[in-house]
């Protein structure tokens, strides 16, 4: 089978493996259709230092295809059922996973494609109560962006942030993947949605999605256009995943008890904040880190129910490079999916 290694720091391979063994017990065997990109693989593809893995290593940490085989004991699945896979091989016992906080798992053993093998492979065994079955009229494009991307956005705004009908939100970077599905997400329960890009094509997407404000950062300071769009006072929530770049504006946008959350520094990981601030407005700041498996069933839900994701490109696994250098330009406006 066909399986795409890292080699080395941006060393990519379409490598012939042997095909897995029959799926254990409690495992199944899915043949792996689209994998969705993410800034995880950028990082991997840089060879981050901090990633203990032993190369070469399977790539890909979001993907959905379909069930070929059942291992002993596995019920709940049939053959040639969609699903989605949940991308951190957790414990299921600690105090964590047993009450469904499955991303804080105590004793993971890494994340697929990432520390361990991932995604980006023809077939592949995979726990069977770490995969989740796909509802009827999902493409396999469209369900590939529900582990990370959608599950993510749907624990920031929901689980987190406690996002509410009628609310301001200030979404940043709204032509990433997760950007442009906080911008649905919010308008779907009827908030006002502020949101940055890059550039002015960017900014009418933005707008062809629901946005009400589109602000274009590289010509304009997108706090000063906030505090004036909403009277001076600010918004509810700021959906940060930007990182050094934007953190203190984003604090600057926030009403007095606004909440920000965060689940990503792709622009820098230290900052330099005024504590004053902090608490003399009441700011609630709430890091978000992935999602449980909760937030992939309610992100499928969602998208099983017309919430279409956006998709920027699609590639065949042959150029997967090619894909995260579209990601790391910061060009993207949507997900880039890989179909094998």
């Amino acid at each position: 089978m066909r399986a795409l290694r890292l080699h080395g720091d941006r060393d990519l391979r379409l490598d012939d493996l042997a095909p897995p063994a029959p799926p254990a017990a409690g495992e199944v065997q899915i043949r792996v259709k689209a994998i969705g990109l993410n800034h995880i693989d950028v990082w991997g593809f840089r060879g981050m230092a901090f990633a203990k893995r032993a190369l070469p290593l399977v790539v890909g940490a979001e993907a959905a295809g379909e069930i070929v085989a059942l291992g002993e004991g596995v019920t709940d699945f049939t053959v040639g059922q969609p699903v989605v896979m949940y991308g951190a091989l957790t414990c299921n016992t600690c105090k964590a996973c047993r009450e469904g906080r499955d991303n804080l798992c105590e004793n993971v053993a890494g994340v697929l494609g990432f520390h361990v093998d991932g995604f980006a492979r023809d077939v592949m065994n995979h726990p069977a109560r770490l995969t989740i079955a796909v509802p009827a009229g999902i493409s396999f494009q469209a369900a590939a962006c529900a582990p990370i991307a959608f599950s993510t956005v749907e624990h920031m705004l929901f689980d987190n942030a406690k996002l509410e009908p009628g609310e301001t939100i200030l979404v940043q970077a709204g032509g990433s993947g997760i950007g442009t599905v906080a911008i649905k997400m919010a308008k779907a329960i009827g908030c006002t949605v502020i949101t940055t890009v890059g550039d002015d094509d960017k900014a009418e997407k933005a707008k062809a999605l629901g946005a009400d404000h589109v602000i274009n950062y590289r010509t304009q300071r997108f706090a000063t256009i906030t505090r004036k769009l909403t009277g001076k006072k600010g918004v509810d929530v700021v959906f940060e995943h930007v990182g050094a770049e934007t953190w203190n504006d984003s604090l600057l946008c926030l009403k007095r008890g606004g909440r920000l959350v965060t689940c990503g520094s792709t622009s820098g990981v230290s900052v330099q904040m005024n504590l004053m601030q902090l608490f003399q407005q009441q700011f609630r700041i709430i890091g978000s880190f992935g999602a449980p498996m909760a937030a992939i069933r309610r992100s499928l839900d969602k998208i099983a129910s017309g919430m279409a994701p956006v998709i920027d490109t699609e590639l065949p696994v042959e150029r997967f490079a090619e894909g995260l250098e579209r990601l790391e330009s910061r060009k993207v406006f949507g997900k880039i999916i890989v179909t094998f």
